[in-house]
């Protein structure tokens, strides 16, 4: 290996990395495969490739091409040299409308073709579920399809030319014709013409094998068509010229609804006559929240082109009379359209769990059958899953015959992979037995290719390895994978895996208590590499902030599986390796709600902090703001909010606190209230008391939760709140509490208990309830314990009656209604406690229905808090909006600053670009008069940071248009 890195460095200009991270990184593709490389080079350009190449040949290393690391056969997988193309090589070289071309790079994601092409009412035609990642390079290699096939084919059918390098170093630009084309691959096809011409089936959707059919003279000798799906064996893409289609001006999108799957694929080539752009099956398990959709058992995604939006409604009207179908829905407004194909694709991600949370896998995901046949083809499949214990819901592309399926393998065991393999040689005969292809999508990979003689025969096979031998005669181009392959049961990716759950802290309840298999949830379809965030959509911020795959979703996840694999990872949860991909991890929980997997990276984090740290020196930030709560609550205490204020203004002072404390220099220390919310509320309650008077109205009791930000250091949100809370008719108390006595007699003034409290419990901050969000962030998990059962213990008395707890900062309530049971999952008030949480929107929607809020009539900007979207949903929130008069719609993405991230030093530079991404060109783009609305502290504290704009909550907008104003008061 070192004389191979370093030959690579004297001959690439690209990187080239050896190291532990970059070799964990590109372990796995998104099957149950994993090979282990030597190193990752990504090269600058064609000359890189080729000096790539001739290293590796000397050295008689394999190289392996990769894209967005999509496929699900294993053929992005490698032993050798992983070429990663995402880097550099990842261009638009240029656009032709006129000739409708494109010239790409292989490491282009089809998105940014896609937005290049749109101006110009073009755009490629194949587009697969995984288009926001996936690279056009990756979709050559693969022959990729997508939903729109039936209208505009494969990615063979959009290719007219390619530029490849092959194995010994040969410069090839491969057309229509057979120039270009290697030495001897013309005389190997036309001495076999007649095997060419009889030995491949006829349908859509055939993927397997190689091509070999384009290079037939009837077929114009299409070499480049013959190497798409080759699967980086037979040379390395590093350009194409690529056809783009009309796109239409407008579109339709039909749902039907049949009673089941099987109804549904019997309908599918019946519509194939009125000539939709898409035909879509799904069934009805992968759909966690089927309210968006017409009722039925499975449904049909129909989508229709026109040049107006009333052409494409009346064709697609026209599919749903002509179909026999239980219910429908038509759809033609672009967001709503949007929504419903985000549940479709969604369902390479959803399928892998099953309706009872066991895991599924992929291995037989995309097979092929002629259309026609699809309805009988399902019936047998059902039957050899029935006959094998197994359980799986087929999904996918009903009008071309291919079909996507996950399916319960037990990938574990000897024996389970044992079936695994039976069940696949049955599956392969099912499937050759209708006509079909054993790839109708994805390629062959280590999946599949080993059956390939069932389909084809060991004749047409032993002309595959001919054909191999043309283009790579030393077989160093992605070995193992189409001809002479791997076994489809070998370099399975769990079997390195730990027989036995790992000790952890958090209780795992989706993953049965097992941290191994909550890791395993990432099957890396990869969605957290999108490269731009759109709509509401958080994850994965840091990813979009480097671009390093380490800093994504799945790439912190593939660290943390070959942590606990041990052998390219080999010091567990002392890693620096994964300690480092994690620290720009910034647990804004996006990928809980934006994973279609739900992966929690945010808790994994945690708990990976928590073991990597245990008995060992912490860094300062943990002590400084993972401590947060404490310290606040020795400065209320001893009453020097207003001395730190005035010290945290001298500058060299506040240069050595933030120097101690782990702070970024750049970050301002956020100013202190000078009286907290608590002290508040209880001068309120007694100046009530004394004259005379009640508090609030007299409706249901809620509890008010006191959240270490809004009690120190925004107390004008929980005034706002407790006068619109009231307003509405509902009657506030705060949670009990042990207070220490003073003499002025406040203590127990809201039916806390006065007891006296010694210094070190005043430090501690006991007394008081906490969400403990802060020890949580920052992995201090038996601390997070610790203070969420005392807090539990104050919270008894609330627990033993129906009132429910407002929450008004999103990541405390968020942190109370996941991270508390997940923590004290032994605790059965930790569920009962979560059940109680609701935010400010929720509370009033919920326990104030009658009631009607304050006409604000004035847009909004901002954004929604990342914990909002990803565990507790914006729905009411949005609808407490409109009935204000709060027009307008909330950026997604993440603020940056995240609670303790942003102000880590180090993170500073990644937490402004995560809110240059879409929270603050969307304030800069406000109307004029718009509010801007920031429900979090973080989120208000960037925006006042990066671009001096007072963000404000939701609570203090509504509590200001009330009629007269309350006695809410600043914050100082």
């Amino acid at each position: 290996m070192r004389d191979l890195e370093a030959a690579l460095r004297t001959a690439v200009q690209g990187e080239v990395r050896f190291d532990v991270t970059a070799r964990a990184l590109v372990t796995m593709d998104a099957s149950n495969y994993r090979r282990v490389p030597l190193g990752v080079v990504a090269p600058h350009d064609a000359d890189d490739v080729a000096a790539v190449l001739e290293v590796c040949r000397d050295h008689m290393v394999p190289v392996v091409a990769r894209g967005g690391g999509t496929s699900i056969a294993g053929q992005a997988t490698g032993t050798g040299v992983v070429l990663d193309f995402t880097r550099h090589m990842n261009k638009l070289v240029s656009l032709d409308p006129a000739t409708r071309t494109a010239v790409v790079q292989p490491g282009l994601v089809l998105d940014r073709l896609q937005d290049a092409a749109a101006p110009h009412g073009l755009r490629f035609g194949p587009d697969p579920s995984t288009h926001s990642r996936c690279t056009l390079g990756g979709m050559i290699g693969n022959n990729s399809c997508g939903s729109h096939s039936v209208a505009w084919g494969t990615t063979a059918d959009s290719v007219r030319g390619l530029d490849v390098i092959t194995a010994r170093g040969a410069r090839l630009r491969l057309g229509q014709e057979w120039a270009g084309a290697p030495q001897g691959l013309r005389e190997l096809v036309e001495g076999d013409l007649a095997r060419l011409r009889t030995g491949f089936p006829e349908l859509p959707r055939r993927i397997s094998g190689y091509a070999l059919d384009a290079l037939l003279p009837e077929k114009g000798a299409d070499v480049a068509r013959s190497f798409c799906g080759s699967e980086g064996t037979l040379g390395i893409l590093t350009e194409a010229v690529v056809r783009l289609v009309e796109a239409p001006r407008a579109r339709a999108l039909a749902v039907l609804a049949y009673p089941d799957e099987s109804a549904a694929a019997e309908a599918a080539a019946g519509l194939l006559p009125y000539g939709p752009l898409t035909v879509e099956g799904m069934a009805a398990d992968l759909v966690p929240d089927p309210a968006a959709l017409p009722a039925g058992g499975a449904w049909l995604f129909v989508e229709t082109g026109g040049e107006s939006e009333g052409e494409a409604r009346a064709r697609a009207e026209a599919i749903v009379r002509g179909a026999d179908v239980v219910d429908a829905l038509v759809v033609t407004d672009p967001a709503g359209q949007r929504a419903l194909w985000r549940i479709r694709e969604d369902a390479s991600g959803t399928a892998t769990r099953m309706p009872d949370g066991s895991e599924a896998w992929p291995g037989w995901e995309d097979c092929a059958v002629p259309p026609a046949r699809l309805g009988a083809y399902l019936r047998d499949f059902r039957a050899l899953l029935t006959a094998h214990g197994l359980r799986g819901t087929p999904y996918g592309h009903f009008g071309d015959g291919c079909i996507h399926v996950r399916i319960d393998f037990d990938l574990l065991t000897e024996a389970g992979v044992g079936r695994f393999r039976r069940f696949s040689e049955e599956l392969a005969e099912v499937v050759v037995a209708h006509g079909g292809s054993l790839s109708g999508e994805h390629g062959d990979g280590q999946a599949r290719a080993e059956l390939l003689p069932r389909m084809y025969g060991e004749e047409m096979v032993g002309l595959f390895e001919r054909a191999k031998g043309v283009w790579d005669p030393d077989d160093l181009l992605n070995p193992g994978m189409l001809v002479r392959p791997a076994p489809l049961d070998s370099n399975l990716r769990f079997s390195v895996l730990p027989r036995k759950p790992v000790d952890v802290a958090f209780g795992y309840p989706a993953d049965g208590g097992d941290f191994s298999a909550a890791v395993r949830r990432c099957v890396g379809v990869a969605k957290c590499r999108t490269t731009s965030a759109t709509g509401s959509a958080v994850m994965c911020p840091s990813f979009r902030a480097t671009g390093d795959e380490e800093h994504s979703t799945r790439g912190r996840a593939r660290l943390l599986h070959e942590m606990l694999a041990g052998e390219l990872v080999t010091d567990g949860w002392r890693s620096t390796e994964v300690r480092d991909a994690l620290d720009l991890c910034l647990a804004c929980k996006g990928c809980r709600s934006d994973c279609p997997v739900e992966v929690d990276m945010a808790t994994y984090k945690a708990e990976f902090l928590h073991h990597h740290y245990e008995g060992r020196r912490r860094p300062a930030a943990h002590h400084s703001m993972g401590r947060l709560p404490q310290w606040l609550r020795l400065v209320a205490r001893t009453r020097t909010a207003s001395l730190v204020n005035a010290l945290a203004g001298v500058g060299p002072l506040a240069w050595v606190a933030k120097r101690l404390g782990g702070i970024a220099p750049e970050r301002e220390i956020p100013r202190l209230a000078t009286r907290t919310f608590s002290r508040w509320w209880e001068r309120r309650r007694g100046t009530a008391a004394a004259a005379g008077e009640g508090l609030g109205g007299g409706g249901e009791l809620v509890i008010l939760w006191p959240d270490t930000f809004t009690e120190h250091l925004s107390p004008s949100v929980g005034q706002a709140a407790v006068r619109v809370l009231e307003a509405a008719g509902l009657r506030v108390a705060l949670p009990p509490t042990v207070r220490m006595r003073t003499p002025s007699g406040e203590g127990g003034a809201d039916g806390g208990v006065a007891v006296a409290m010694d210094p070190v419990s005043l430090l501690r901050g006991r007394g008081r309830v906490c969400c403990g969000l802060t020890y949580v962030s920052t992995g201090q998990l038996d601390r997070a314990r610790a203070v969420l059962r005392r807090t539990l213990d104050l919270m008894e008395p609330v627990l033993e009656g129906p009132a429910p707890v407002v929450v008004l900062e999103p990541s405390c309530a968020a942190a109370l209604r996941s991270d508390l049971p997940e923590l004290l999952h032994d605790d059965p008030r930790a569920r009962r406690l979560a059940d109680r949480v609701l935010t400010f929107a929720e509370a009033l929607e919920r326990l104030a229905p009658d009631w009607t809020p304050p006409r604000v009539e004035r847009p909004v900007a901002g954004q929604t808090h990342c914990h909002q979207h990803a565990v507790l949903g914006d729905a009411p929130d949005r609808r407490l909006r409109d009935a204000a008069g709060l027009a307008g719609e909330l950026s997604g993405g993440c603020c940056g600053l995240a609670g303790n991230f942003g102000f880590e030093k180090g993170h500073f530079e990644v937490s402004v670009r995560c809110a240059e991404e879409q929270l603050l060109p969307g304030v800069r783009a406000a109307r004029e008069g718009a509010v801007v609305l920031a429900d979090g502290f973080s989120c208000r504290t960037q925006l006042e940071q990066l671009a001096g704009v007072r963000g404000r909550h939701l609570a203090e907008v509504l509590a200001d248009a009330l009629d007269g104003g309350g006695d809410v008061v600043s914050e100082a």
